[in-house]
């Protein structure tokens, strides 16, 4: 099984649902935009990994990174658990496991 594309293509597939979800609740199109931007590369990172090229387990993690800082910055500032908090969360956990199964 190759773990980093799995997790790339979840954590995604995570991305986008959290952006439709917060355009439906908020109208919020800056989230949906963003979101398909990064579920897209993401994407891609996915299918690199599955090509066996290392570059896409690199290309999700600087998504995953990119993330949860942005995430974590909502997060200090609001003080609200959703989405930022859980956001930050699942990114940080995202990221653990690129970064245990990275190929080098």
């Amino acid at each position: 099984m190759n773990t980093p594309a799995l997790t790339a293509f979840v954590y995604g597939a995570l991305v986008l649902a959290g952006g439709w979800v917060g355009y439906k609740k908020a109208g919020s199109r800056p989230s949906l935009v963003s979101s398909i931007l990064s579920a897209a590369v993401l994407l891609l990172a996915a299918v690199l990994s599955l090509s066996g090229n290392p570059a896409g387990d690199t290309l999700a993690m600087a998504v995953a990174l990119v993330l949860l800082v942005f995430f974590g910055v909502r997060l200090a500032k609001s003080g609200k658990f959703m989405p930022a908090g859980l956001m930050v969360a699942v990114s940080l956990a995202t990221l653990v496991v690129l970064w245990t199964f990275r190929r080098p």
